[in-house]
């Protein structure tokens, strides 16, 4: 039990004033995050509104009264929109975790806050309003996007606001959850054991069993538990619910994973029917007209993309060149719609033949004094092939492949042709509905730190519940993703 009692404050390094408010008694960690969260989200758009004002006062040489009027007006516009749109006030995991559940209250609050600076642009006698207008906005929302996720990244790795969770329930359901609050700390959950009356083994999972159910209120009491989790247990419905009620007389947080999880995204609470809370399942809208909006949204983003983006292709395919001998492109069979097969476009990032590869190979353990390089590098990667995999640049030739139908900027996550092959005999064959994306559901979820398995979850999930909102979502969530390295390799 010592090995899980919980530091002293005076160990962590946390703000003065959270720390003399835990002392106090009178703060919960879970008031700790929001609070943290909700200042760092303000500083965020405070400084992303000035640096959007003052870069568009330079760029249209507004004098220095003037710009400073510009600069307030779309500051304190973006603080009050915030509050206005509840953009301060995500202390929840989703919240916590990623702005996802923001994106579309801030694409509303950027295009209102346009009206009141072409306003006081207008008032100023600026000519061009509208465009000063357009510039401040745009400039103001792209920088506080990047600052907003900034922010929550420093939160994640502050250890004081880290919840400390227990687990209700053992078996297959605990094992992956603790599995993915392993991979996914930017919940800030820590999972400290189990409680439950019969526990299973849980495989690659290390976790005490705290105590049994009816000791839940002793567990919480001595192992400061901040958020309990209840997974599959066979227990009877009166212990859940009397676990449930001893967690809100002790003010923790509590989730339920309920059953038929794996297919349940995209569901919508109802409020009851005869007193009963009840989640539906809608059918997913996958029309005509749906899919010629998602068709004609890939079209418009893919083709500026490609044209704003051709300094930077065209920089990538010389340091390409330069770096080793072959073709600029990699192409590849993959499995798009309907199992139709077409050829992925990607940057090249690994060298052409074996002899190259060993020639390399042994050139950098030669430069690393015998070590046996390969231990930390892949020999067939090229130097300038990780600094493209690890910023996920290597793909951007795959909005040829949009432009020309093959792929959609959000998607199911395209496979070759075995695993395609292997998915299709199971219920997973519906992923192959909608056409392969270069991001989705299982890129904003972890990349490459999914199994197989979990990947192919995720993009039946993604099919079953497909909307053109939660498209762009996702596209997005896809920014802060890239720009962490989260789960590139």
């Amino acid at each position: 039990m010592d090995s899980f009692a919980y530091e002293s404050s005076a160990s962590l390094d946390l703000p003065t004033q959270l720390e003399t408010a835990r002392a106090a008694g009178d703060s919960s960690p879970a008031r700790e995050r929001s609070i943290v969260l909700r200042r760092l989200l303000l500083l965020a758009d405070v400084v992303s509104a000035g640096l959007g004002g003052l870069l568009t006062s330079l760029v249209f040489g507004l004098g220095l009264s003037t710009g400073l009027l510009l600069t307030v007006a779309v500051m304190s516009g973006s603080v009050m929109l915030g509050f206005f749109f509840g953009l301060y006030n995500d202390g929840g995991l989703r919240g916590w975790a990623s702005g996802l559940s923001d994106a579309p209250r801030m694409l509303v609050a950027a295009l209102l806050l346009s009206w009141p600076v072409f306003g006081v642009a207008a008032l100023a006698n600026l000519e061009h309003a509208a465009l000063v207008a357009l510039v401040a906005t745009t400039a103001t929302a792209s920088i506080d996007s990047l600052a907003r996720s900034l922010s929550r990244g420093w939160v994640h790795r502050v250890t004081p606001l880290r919840q400390r969770t227990v687990i209700v329930g053992s078996g297959m359901v605990a094992e992956k959850i603790v599995q993915r609050l392993e991979r996914h700390d930017e919940f800030g959950l820590e999972a400290i054991g189990l409680v439950d009356d019969e526990v299973h083994a849980l495989h690659g999972v290390d976790l005490p069993k705290l105590g049994s159910l009816d000791q839940l209120h002793a567990v919480l009491d001595a192992y400061d538990v901040d958020r309990v989790i209840i997974a599959f247990s066979r227990a009877t419905h009166d212990q859940l619910l009397s676990c449930i009620r001893v967690c809100r007389d002790h003010r923790v947080a509590v989730d339920v994973v309920p059953r038929l999880f794996e297919l349940l995204d995209g569901a919508r609470s109802l409020s009851q029917i005869g007193g009963l809370p009840m989640l539906s399942i809608g059918a997913p809208p996958l029309s005509t007209f749906s899919r010629a909006a998602k068709r004609v949204l890939d079209i418009v983003i893919s083709a500026v993309a490609l044209i704003v983006l051709s300094p930077l292709l065209l920089g990538v395919a010389i340091l390409i060149k330069l770096d080793s001998r072959g073709p600029v492109l990699f192409k590849q069979v993959r499995a798009g719609r309907g199992a139709t097969p077409f050829k992925l476009l990607k940057f090249r990032s690994m060298y052409r033949d074996a002899e190259e590869r060993k020639a390399q190979y042994e050139q950098q353990n030669e430069a690393n004094d015998g070590v046996m390089f390969k231990i930390k590098r892949d020999p067939r990667i090229t130097r300038i092939g990780r600094v493209l995999r690890r910023t996920s640049l290597d793909e951007l030739p795959q909005l040829i492949n949009v432009l020309l139908g093959d792929m959609s900027l959000v998607g199911p996550r395209p496979l070759i042709l075995s695993e395609s092959e292997h998915a299709a005999q199971t219920w997973h064959a519906r992923r192959l509905d909608l056409r392969p994306g270069m991001t989705g559901l299982w890129q904003v979820s972890g990349r490459s730190d999914l199994p197989f398995q979990e990947m192919v979850r995720f993009d039946y999930q993604y099919v079953a519940g497909w909307s053109l909102a939660r498209d762009l979502e996702i596209l997005l969530a896809t920014f802060p993703v890239v720009l962490s390295g989260r789960g590139a390799y």
